[in-house]
């Protein structure tokens, strides 16, 4: 029996998911696994960070799902602190860097899992890399932050993006005593949403004690004698700080695979096939956040950064690099967050996403309650409905609002991967108690508005 080796370049969620499975399936007898990761930690949950940052989640090792140790002892050569420089496809080889000694070296493979992550945007600014300044993608990102929130005497601090991670950054900030100030670049915060959605996280944030600024371009960094960041210089004013957080967002880390000639997407994220294999490349695999997926709504490809993602890439890559077979279909965009105890939650298309498509849409929006209205404790909703014009088909769902809001999403995001209709969503035999719900649950009110929608538009 011949021996096979996999090369996994990168040690988190799809990489280390990847070589999990095709080890299940493989014994080290067969197919020799090594994967390389330049960080110091592996298979770990980055969602998480914002919420050890803000003292939710008590120690950073809790966010840590299996350690360097662990996966060697199942026959993994996991290598940390190692960067893989360079793909050389035609030759079937990797070159990789340890970073603490410096020693180069190339390592064959007959197999191989490009799982490189995503990269925080960071524009180029004057003053962007100033002691103070953070993005938050890794463990060792999020270390340093606490780093610097305990050891800084100041307690002004500036977000600039208002995305999932910047206004779960806020809310860190907030719990960490600090006067928070998020800038914005759209006019309204979290862009995943439409601008009506946004206005109400924006009215949130402010009962809540965070200053949001919206149509804020930052310009530079500004800082004092001692060179660490004072000030967030934008078109309009400067806003103080101790310590800078960037939540702009992140993009797909596909370096080695561009200059690899590999195909990327309108994204700059890997092509790949339904098993989740590079197009046009027969032993190679990508997941992750670096590849681009099919949006089933849309019929386009989109980048999505999610872990949840990730950790199904990999099963899918292992099950076919050892032998099984899986594929991945595609997403409908599905995402939830919260600022406090706000709960943000959107899946399927929003207006200029279904514009830029070319479909026709109508919106129906509702606000309700997360129980029966006389339930103690009843909070309002508001959730936001687009269905295709005639046809009724769902297009996406938006839900703003508090306790028990968010998950709702998920009844949407079966109906989307579905394919249903806004009408027969209205017959959906969803759970109901008064604690839970009222009679009529709010995505089934607000599928109800949008049948009327359609109908009155189908006139």
């Amino acid at each position: 029996m011949t021996m096979e080796r996999l090369v996994v370049i990168g040690g988190d969620a799809a990489g280390m998911s990847a070589a999990s499975q095709a080890r299940r399936l493989k014994g080290p007898d067969e197919l020799e696994i090594v994967a390389f990761e330049r960080g110091h930690f592996s298979s770990y949950s980055a969602c998480g960070i914002p919420y050890w940052v803000g003292g939710n989640v008590p120690e950073r090792d809790d966010l840590i799902a299996r350690t360097p140790t662990e996966h060697r002892e199942r026959d993994i050569d996991l290598r940390m602190r190692t960067e893989v420089t360079e793909i050389d496809v035609p030759g079937g080889r990797v070159r990789s860097r340890d970073l603490e000694t410096g020693t180069e070296a190339w390592t064959g493979f007959d197999k191989l899992v490009i799982a490189t992550g995503a990269r925080p945007v960071r524009p180029a600014l004057p003053g962007i890399d100033a002691p103070g300044v953070h993005g938050v993608q890794t463990l060792d990102d999020g270390q340093d932050l606490l780093d610097t929130l305990n050891g800084i005497e100041g307690r002004r601090a500036v977000v600039v993006g208002a995305g999932y991670i910047g206004v779960e950054m806020a809310e860190a900030l907030l719990k960490h005593g600090f006067e928070v100030t998020v800038l914005n670049r759209g006019e309204q915060p979290m862009s995943t949403l439409d601008p009506d959605m946004g206005r109400l996280v924006h009215a949130a944030m402010d009962r809540m004690g965070i200053t949001t600024v919206g149509g804020a371009e930052v310009t530079k960094i500004l800082t004092g004698e001692d060179g660490r960041v004072r000030a967030v210089a934008t078109e309009d004013g400067d806003y103080p700080a101790d310590v800078v957080v960037l939540g702009i967002g992140v993009e797909p880390e596909t370096t080695l695979a561009r200059a690899a000639g590999l195909p990327l997407g309108e994204y700059g994220g890997l092509l790949t096939d339904l098993a989740m294999r590079v197009r046009g490349h027969e032993n190679i695999w990508a997941g992750g956040d670096c590849v681009e997926v099919l949006d089933l709504v849309s019929g386009r490809e989109r980048h999505i950064a999610l872990g949840t993602h990730a950790n199904k890439h990999g099963q899918i890559i292992g099950s076919n690099v050892g032998g099984g077979y899986g594929t991945f279909p595609g997403v409908v965009g599905t995402a939830v967050s919260k600022v406090c105890e706000l709960e943000i939650a959107r899946t399927g298309l929003r207006e200029k996403d279904t514009r830029a498509v070319g479909l026709q849409y109508v919106t129906a929006t509702i606000e309700s309650t997360n129980s029966a209205g006389y339930y103690p404790g009843a909070a309002l909703m508001t959730v936001k409905m687009l269905a295709e014009r005639r046809t009724g088909r769902l297009l996406g769902v938006q839900i703003v609002g508090t306790e028990g809001a968010a998950k709702r999403v998920d009844i949407a995001a079966v109906a989307l991967t579905a394919g249903m209709t806004v009408e027969q969503m209205t017959a959906l035999d969803l759970g109901y108690a008064p604690p839970f719900s009222p009679v009529w649950d709010p995505v089934l009110v607000a599928a109800r508005k949008s049948v009327t929608a359609v109908r009155r538009e189908g006139l």
